[in-house]
C-alpha cells in the first residue's frame, strides 16, 4: 500500500470511530455491572435475569472483533506514519521524496520504565501501548528527571482527559503515541502497568 498524509488522515479517523464505538459497547457491559469474563448463566444453568443475557453477549463480540481491527489499524497507522513523516518530524508532502540519513544519528534516549500489561478496551490499548514497551518518555518525564513511579503518576492524575505525548521504543525503533488519562470500564485511568527499568549507573 502506497501510504500519503491524507490516507493516513482516513486510517486516523477510521481508529477514533472504532475507539468510540468501543466505549459505547464497554458503556453497555457496565450498565449490566458485568466485565469481559463473567458467566451469563446462573447456577442452575438458566440464563441469568439481572442483566441482558443478548445485549451483553452482543457487546462482547463487538468488542473483540474491534479490538482485533484496532490492533491492526494502529499497525497500518504506524506504518503510514513512517513512510510520510520526514526525519524533522514533519508530514512530507511528497511520499516518494529521499531523505539523506543523517551521518550521526542522535542516540536513543535511555528508558526508564516499561510496559508489563495492558488491559483489554482501556485508553492505554487504545493509544497503541503493547506490552514490552520500553517508555523513553511520558509527557514532562525523562529518564533525565525521573526519580520514580509517583513522577509518571502525578502526569497522569495532572492530565485527565488531556492527550500526554509518549514516546516508547518497541523492536528497536522509537514509536511516539498520544494517551488520555480517563476513568474507563476497568481500574486506573490509563488501563496498563508500569514498572521502573532498572538504571545503568554511568
Amino acid at each position: 500500500m502506497i501510504y500519503t498524509r491524507e490516507s493516513v488522515m482516513r486510517l486516523v479517523e477510521e481508529k477514533e470511530k472504532i475507539e468510540q464505538t468501543l466505549k459505547d459497547l464497554w458503556d453497555v457491559l457496565k450498565s449490566n455491572n458485568v466485565g469481559m469474563g463473567e458467566a451469563l448463566v446462573d447456577e442452575e444453568g438458566f440464563p441469568r435475569s439481572d442483566i441482558d443475557v443478548y445485549q451483553v453477549r452482543h457487546a462482547r463480540h463487538q468488542i473483540k472483533c474491534l479490538q482485533n481491527d484496532h490492533t491492526a489499524l494502529m499497525r497500518r497507522i504506524e506504518e503510514g506514519l513512517a513512510v510520510v513523516m520526514g526525519p524533522s518530524g514533519l508530514a512530507n508532502s511528497d511520499p516518494n521524496a529521499s531523505h539523506t540519513p543523517d551521518p550521526s544519528p542522535t542516540p536513543t534516549p535511555e528508558a526508564f520504565a516499561r510496559v508489563d500489561s495492558v488491559a483489554p478496551a482501556s485508553p492505554a490499548l487504545l493509544a497503541g501501548l503493547r506490552e514490552g514497551d520500553q517508555v523513553i518518555k511520558f509527557g514532562s518525564v525523562t529518564s533525565d528527571n525521573f526519580r520514580g513511579m509517583g513522577d509518571i503518576a502525578q502526569v497522569v492524575q495532572h492530565s485527565r482527559n488531556t492527550p500526554v505525548q509518549v514516546t516508547v521504543v518497541r523492536d528497536g525503533s522509537s514509536v511516539a503515541l498520544s494517551i488520555t488519562p480517563r476513568q474507563w470500564a476497568g481500574r486506573g485511568l490509563l488501563g496498563c502497568n508500569l514498572t521502573p527499568t532498572e538504571r545503568i549507573e554511568r
